[in-house]
């Protein structure tokens, strides 16, 4: 009760801690100190039941020196405690991740502009102050950088290295030293062209500009346990039992992300921008939204055979997907290796939804459509 005094509210606590340890100790405990405690607490309710407070400081006080020697304070027991909520901490968050959310980084460019994946992108700017910086490492994701050639340089090998599974290097190998830049290998090659081989005068720009690293998103791992992925779908995969996607070497098995646009037993057909299903022009508005050719969108594209597609190379062509498979298109369907190079998605392979970005605060953060 609020008016309740003090004393009164501090004996009770006692008398409750010292029930449960009675209660968790009684099987482990000699008889001669679970008497002990048991005459100590009745001591408590009766000191409780006078509600004087020189009983109840008197038995506290018992209880105290007895507790003190009967269940004595482990050593290092502060460490201990943190160590074991850290543990319980850590087993919380493998059970969310194993069952219901899942984190996951865009890697590539095949979903822009639904989803970006790490972009190097060059630019004569001056490299702003430390604060924005900042800033944009913070919040967006972005990462300044400027390197220039000392003395005639030729480059010689990269060599990328993940610390954390997070925060990844990549070591430029020159001929007169090496350079580390806070940035994934493909980024510095496609963005900035740095390769084995090329070669810079003195003092040259070797890389000026920004790094965006790719969108992190949660992936919805339990939705597809109650019901069956939905044409349009932002939604997660894994390659095994795809043969045409080669793994890197000692690699089982990658998750991929892609918009599902094709169902079980559907033809499909694209006469670019548009794409068709089941002989009709698709009304879903996200793949209308491709389709516009408007907000980055350039709609569905043929790829050519000699670019190595299987699938819907040509206008005439179409593909009805087998039982229990799915068929999987970049939004950026130009720049995407998806299920026109190398085929449908088994059913088992799905693992789940791409359901929110939660990281850098761009324009793209939260729900994915």
């Amino acid at each position: 009760m609020i008016f309740t005094p003090r004393h009164i509210k501090e004996g009770k606590h006692y008398r409750h801690a010292l029930k449960r340890l009675i209660h968790y100790k009684e099987d482990i405990l000699p008889e001669k100190d679970l008497a002990t405690l048991r005459s100590l607490l009745a001591d408590m309710q009766a000191a409780l039941k006078s509600r004087k407070r020189e009983a109840i400081d008197r038995v506290q006080k018992a209880i105290e020196k007895a507790v003190g020697r009967i269940v004595p304070p482990s050593a290092n027991a502060g460490w201990r405690e943190n160590v074991e909520v850290f543990l319980v901490a850590i087993v919380i968050a493998a059970g969310v991740r194993a069952y219901f959310l899942q984190p996951f980084k865009i890697p590539t460019g095949s979903m822009q502009p639904t989803l970006f994946g790490i972009v190097g992108t060059p630019s004569d700017k001056p490299t702003p102050n430390l604060l924005i910086r900042a800033f944009d490492l913070v919040c967006l994701g972005r990462h300044h950088i400027d390197l220039r050639a000392k003395g005639e340089t030729e480059v010689r090998d990269l060599k990328e290295s993940t610390y954390l599974n997070f925060f990844t290097f990549t070591q430029v190998i020159c001929n007169n030293g090496t350079y580390r830049l806070f940035a994934p290998q493909a980024p510095l090659q496609v963005g900035f062209g740095i390769k084995p081989g090329k070669i810079y005068a003195d003092g040259e720009i070797m890389a000026h500009g920004t790094i965006d690293t790719g969108d992190q998103v949660f992936v919805d791992k339990i939705s597809y346990n109650f019901r069956k992925p939905n044409a349009g779908d932002v939604f997660v995969f894994k390659t095994t039992g795809i043969p045409r996607i080669s793994m890197p070497r000692g690699v089982d098995s990658q998750h991929y992300i892609k918009r599902l646009v094709g169902l079980p037993e559907q033809t499909l057909r694209i006469d670019a921008p548009q794409l068709f299903i089941d002989g009709q022009l698709a009304e879903n508005p996200l793949f209308q939204r491709v389709m516009s050719e408007k907000n980055g969108y350039r709609g569905y594209s043929n790829p050519s055979k000699m670019q190595g597609a299987l699938y819907l190379t040509n206008p005439d062509d179409s593909f009805t997907l087998p039982v229990k498979t799915y068929f999987a298109l970049g939004d950026n369907s130009y720049k995407s290796s998806d299920s026109r190079f190398w085929g449908t998605v088994p059913e088992q392979n799905v693992a789940g939804r791409g359901f929110v970005v939660y990281w850098p605060f761009s324009k793209r953060w939260g729900l994915i459509h």
